[in-house]
């Protein structure tokens, strides 16, 4: 029987301060009973003696602070884990928000997980399709990493990252593959669309969807990441499958703790943040990637809107630092009408050569991937000079590398959200662009490649 507790003292925003506790501990689970039977959830932020702090998740609204009994549960956030997840939609934290049954769980894992001993860790090196040729073709994605999506407000991070879950698969038809999505803070509409469109298109049968709404409350965004990796890693070390998170959008997880920690009264770091958000985000993280032995692995992409499509800002800033590169949107490529919108010069996968080559794509994608970047940086900085000098300051040759880079962003990097392309079909798109410039100029890629891949009649 769980003792309960009738000296709730000072309520406050989320926070709540409860005094002559005894054996409380830090991350610890709460239930607040109200006056007319009402449960709320809570959790211990901070433990003093006798006194402990408690942050709510449904807020305080209503409560009264002489007539609300409180409950420490003994353990921390859980979430009821089993394969029936698979194919239903939870809200932040973790109930069933489809109708469905309650989850009847094999296992009640803590939310905030085990931290992976790094011996253990081993290298990622697999491919993973994204159907996607601008990510699969020149920023490669390998499984066990990490790797964001940097967007500006308004540009569809949303649309590119349905697309991905819809269409993601490690090659080998033997591997079990999965999705979690945790969509974080999101509006009514995004999150109708991300529910609709995986049913649509049946990739809700391999998916797990945990939804908070812009209009839930902050405390719970703070939970909802941790409750999709927390799937992640059961489903990837229990069950041996690949699981590929897709937490969007992060900036909304960063706003809402520093909203707790302005109620806590943290001095804070750069914009308001606090101190330890670098250090919070790797526990996000760093729950992503492969270990020895263990066949399933975890891979991740976190989408976070820049606020003023700023890199410099916090959260994209020690976002890069943690993460293995970054896909970044383009705001100008948006507007082009070019979808999805990647701009392949700033962005950067840095694990690409271990998950491409002979066995894992084709023997040509690291020559051709080098020398589409090269030449697209050629063609973008002619176009440039024909803009300041006009068109007939530029050579013959200038002239067909700024024709590329149009080509390129048409065909290549445009490719709508319903078109799903095989690597093959990427590589083959890469070579017939390249097949634009005169063969001389083709420095970074081997004879043998050009003669067996390059179209014939156009080299």
């Amino acid at each position: 029987m769980l003792k309960e507790y009738k000296t709730v003292r000072e309520v406050a925003g989320p926070l709540m301060l409860v005094e002559q506790v005894e054996g409380v501990k830090f991350n610890e689970l709460v239930e607040i009973e109200l006056k007319g039977g009402e449960q709320r959830r809570g959790r211990v932020l901070e433990v003093s003696g006798d006194k402990a702090l408690v942050q709510l998740f449904e807020g305080s609204q209503g409560l009264n602070i002489y007539e609300s009994k409180v409950r420490f549960v003994g353990h921390g956030l859980e979430l009821p884990v089993s394969l029936d997840m698979l194919g239903r939609v939870f809200d932040g934290l973790g109930r069933p928000k489809d109708g469905g049954p309650k989850i009847i769980p094999e296992k009640r894992p803590d939310i905030n997980g085990d931290p992976i001993n790094p011996a253990a860790r081993d290298y990622p090196s697999e491919f993973i399709q994204t159907g996607v040729s601008a990510i699969d073709g020149l920023n490669t994605l390998v499984r066990g990493q990490k790797l964001p999506v940097f967007s500006g407000s308004g540009l569809p991070h949303a649309r590119l990252a349905a697309q991905i879950a819809r269409q993601a698969k490690v090659l080998g038809a033997d591997s079990k593959f999965a999705v979690v999505f945790a969509a974080i803070g999101i509006t009514f509409e995004e999150a109708d669309y991300f529910i609709s469109d995986f049913k649509k298109t049946g990739a809700i049968d391999r998916a797990v969807l945990f939804m908070n709404l812009a209009n839930d409350p902050a405390i719970e965004r703070i939970a909802t990441p941790r409750m999709a990796l927390t799937a992640a890693e059961y489903l990837a070390y229990e069950k041996g499958m690949h699981v590929l998170v897709i937490l969007t959008d992060i900036t909304n997880y960063c706003d809402a703790l520093r909203e707790i920690s302005a109620a806590r009264k943290e001095v804070p770091g750069r914009r308001g943040y606090p101190g330890y958000l670098y250090t919070d985000l790797a526990t996000l993280y760093e729950r992503a990637g492969r270990i020895r032995d263990r066949e399933g692995s975890i891979t991740q992409i976190p989408i976070l809107s820049m606020p003023e499509d700023d890199k410099t800002h916090p959260i994209p800033d020690l976002t890069g630092y943690i993460t293995e590169g970054q896909i970044i949107l383009s705001r100008e490529l948006y507007r082009k009408g070019v979808m999805p919108p990647i701009d392949v010069l700033p962005s950067l996968s840095r694990l690409k050569d271990k998950g491409i080559g002979k066995n894992k794509t084709r023997e040509d994608h690291a020559d051709t991937m080098n020398q589409l970047f090269a030449a697209y940086a050629r063609g973008k900085e002619a176009k440039e000079l024909a803009v300041i000098l006009g068109e007939g300051a530029l050579s013959d040759t200038d002239k067909l590398f700024a024709k590329f880079a149009d080509e390129f962003e048409k065909r290549y990097v445009s490719q709508g959200e319903n078109e799903d392309r095989s690597i093959l079909q990427t590589l083959t798109i890469g070579w017939e662009l390249l097949s634009i410039l005169p063969r001389a100029e083709l420095k970074r890629v081997k004879d043998e490649y050009i003669e067996k891949y390059m179209p014939k009649g156009d080299a």
